[in-house]
C-alpha cells in the first residue's frame, strides 16, 4: 500500500449518520415509499473525504453504493499501470458503483476526491435488498446505469480528438448532466485546476478553452465556479466536433 493513501477502512471509521439536511441532498429517497425511505434514510452513512483521498480503490470489494452530497470527486483508471485516465467527475448529486455492486466485483476504478467532499454510502445489503423489494428504487437505478453507459460512450469518442475546446466542452456538458448530477443545477463550483485534473490539459489552456465557449454565449465563468447558461448548445457543441 502507498504510504500516502489513509488505510483501508479510514473513511468508515470516520462515517456518522447524515442529518436532515444531508439526506434531502439524496436525489434517490423522495421516490421511495414511505417504509422503504424510512429503512434507507437510516442505513446511510456520511463522511468528509480529505483531497486525495480515495472512495473507491481499485482491487477492493464494494460495501458501500456512494453519492456526493457536497464536493467534486473524479473516477480515474489505476495510473500506475499506464497513463493516467479519467472516466468522469462527480459532482454533487452523482450516486456511482452501481455497477459494480451488482456484479458484487472488484473496484475496477479509483474513486479520488478533489477536494474535501462530503459522501454518502447505502451499505451493499441494503442496496440489493432495495432492489429486490422496490419498484421505485429498481426504476432510478435502470435510469442510472442507462444514462452512464450514455455518457461513457461519448467520453470514450471525444477522448480520441485532439481538440482541447471539444473536450473541455464535453466534461462540462458531463458535469452538468440533470438526471446523474441533480444536485448541480446551473452553477457548478470547480475551480480551473480541478477542470483541468478531470479533462487531463493545463490550467491554462482549459482557462483557453473556457473563454472560447464563453464567447460563444454557452458558459458564463464566475468566482469560484462555471455557471452553464445553454446546456443544448453545449451539448451540440460537442456532437458537431464528433462529426467533424
Amino acid at each position: 500500500m502507498s504510504k500516502d493513501l489513509p488505510p483501508a477502512g479510514a473513511l468508515l471509521r470516520r462515517a456518522r449518520s447524515p442529518s436532515d439536511a444531508e439526506l434531502a441532498d439524496v436525489p434517490w429517497l423522495v421516490h421511495l415509499d414511505e417504509g422503504d425511505r424510512a429503512l434507507a434514510a437510516a442505513r446511510i452513512q456520511v463522511v468528509r473525504a480529505e483531497p486525495g483521498e480515495l472512495v473507491c480503490r481499485i482491487g477492493r470489494a464494494p460495501t458501500y453504493w456512494f453519492g456526493v452530497i457536497d464536493g467534486l470527486l473524479k473516477m480515474s483508471n489505476d495510473s500506475s499501470a499506464g497513463t493516467p485516465i479519467t472516466f468522469t467527475g462527480l459532482p454533487p448529486g452523482a450516486w456511482f458503483g452501481e455497477g459494480t455492486l451488482l456484479k458484487r466485483e472488484p473496484y475496477r476504478y479509483n474513486v479520488q476526491a478533489l477536494r474535501a467532499s462530503l459522501v454518502a454510502g447505502l451499505d451493499i445489503e441494503t442496496f440489493h435488498w432495495l432492489l429486490d423489494n422496490s419498484i421505485p428504487f429498481n426504476r432510478f437505478v435502470m435510469r442510472q446505469l442507462n444514462e452512464r453507459l450514455g455518457q461513457f460512450i461519448a467520453a470514450r469518442e471525444i477522448d480520441r480528438m485532439n481538440d482541447p475546446d471539444a473536450r473541455v466542452a464535453r466534461s462540462l456538458a458531463a458535469l452538468f448532466h440533470p438526471v446523474l448530477y441533480p444536485g448541480v443545477g446551473t452553477l457548478l463550483r470547480i475551480t480551473q485546476q480541478e477542470l483541468g485534473a478531470l479533462v487531463g490539459l493545463s490550467r491554462q489552456r482549459v482557462n483557453e478553452a473556457l473563454h472560447v465557449l464563453q464567447g460563444q454565449g454557452l458558459i458564463r465563468i464566475e468566482y469560484g465556479g462555471v455557471r452553464v447558461l445553454d446546456l443544448q448548445g453545449l451539448q451540440r457543441q460537442v456532437f458537431r466536433a464528433l462529426q467533424e
